[in-house]
């Protein structure tokens, strides 16, 4: 069960739905928001995120057992993204991870909190840790600036679209072009009582400003742009949450065998949608080429630079220079495709390692 923000409450704030609800999607003026929150003047609630904190000094090893990312020596403070895999290599949870030296702190989406920590417990064996869900007690509030006064709180800061230690680019553009520098991004950890407080004479901007941010970054969002199948390559994850040369861990065969071959099946795009139309297509709709359907819009956002843009998942097969159609019921919106993950990465791979490590 949601528990609606208390932000909720300030003039014009008009509640989100789906994986944002319980707080705002705006306060009444959406684009004025998200111009506010790309130039570092608002802050966003996002205290509908789940918290999950693990205790004990096993912690950092026995996650690093458990998970894609190399957090061993996670410094006091440092960020860094991790995920837990199936055997088969699909995605189960994407979390956001900074360690304060005496805890781990797990920023998941609001419905992860619960089975993460549960699946945590039961990996727990004799190891030295506790695991707690603590969403109920912290809140999480977004920036795209680091904020001087808040220097008291921990804070996450995205790694993306930096390549981490040990990470790999599955990206066509060089990581001094990518749009996602555009987009600094750092959540906050606030007790959920002081939210309000901590918040006070900021101005705010609401999820629809956040995700259009996310979007244009080529960011990819855990329930949004996965499903049961998802595996990290599809999505360009190899660089922030993925450590190629770790130790063994679920789920990494297929990370090193699907890397080996460069071909993941599927492939996450960036559309331009035309605009003439006065509506957005919703998430879910299908994406076509000619009548054939390759892949499924996963992320929609009106950007207050590029108007309508969309994230996609499509077949790895498609030319790049395919111009594709999403088709919203029977309203077809005309779409031009910018490439994220490279179709040909397995060109791309050899090219530029020379070698690759297999599973250890």
């Amino acid at each position: 069960m949601t528990i609606p923000s208390p932000l909720l409450s300030r003039p014009a704030a008009v509640e989100a739905a789906g994986a944002d609800a319980g707080v705002a999607a705006h306060y009444g003026e959406p684009l004025r928001e998200q111009r506010a929150l790309a130039a570092g003047a608002a802050v966003v609630d996002l205290s509908h995120r789940g918290v999950v904190t693990v205790t004990g000094p096993d912690r950092l090893s026995w996650l690093n057992t458990l998970s894609s990312q190399q957090v061993t020596g996670l410094a006091p403070g440092e960020s860094s993204e991790l995920l837990l895999l199936s055997v088969q290599g699909r995605i189960e949870f994407d979390a956001r991870v900074v360690d304060d030296g005496g805890t781990t702190w797990l920023i998941v989406e609001g419905a992860e909190a619960a089975p993460l920590a549960e699946f945590l417990n039961r990996m727990k064996f004799m190891l030295r840790v506790e695991v707690a869900d603590v969403s109920t007690d912290w809140a999480v509030v977004g920036s795209t600036k680091a904020i001087p006064e808040w220097s008291g709180l921990l804070a996450w800061q995205d790694p993306w679209p930096h390549v981490s230690a040990g990470g790999f680019s599955y990206a066509t553009v060089t990581e001094a072009n990518h749009p996602g520098l555009e987009r600094p991004w750092f959540e906050y950890l606030v007790p959920a009582a002081a939210l309000e407080e901590t918040v006070a004479g900021r101005p705010l901007a609401g999820t629809l400003a956040a995700e259009a941010l996310r979007v244009a970054a080529w960011r990819p969002r855990i329930g949004a742009e996965t499903d049961d199948k998802t595996i990290p390559h599809e999505l360009d994850l190899l660089r922030t949450a993925v450590h190629l040369a770790k130790g063994c861990y679920k789920g990494q065969e297929t990370i090193a065998r699907v890397h080996n071959l460069g071909h993941p099946p599927r492939r996450l795009v960036f559309l331009q949608l035309d605009g003439s139309q006065h509506t957005l297509p919703a998430a879910g709709s299908p994406v076509l080429v000619g009548d054939r359907k390759v892949g499924t819009v996963t992320s929609v956002a009106q950007h207050y630079e590029m108007g309508p843009v969309a994230l996609a998942v499509i077949k790895r097969s498609v030319a790049p220079d395919e111009i594709l159609t999403v088709l919203d019921g029977d309203e077809p919106y005309p779409a031009s495709q910018e490439l994220i993950v490279a179709p040909d990465a397995g060109q791309v791979v050899g090219r530029q390692t020379g070698f690759l490590r297999g599973p250890r």
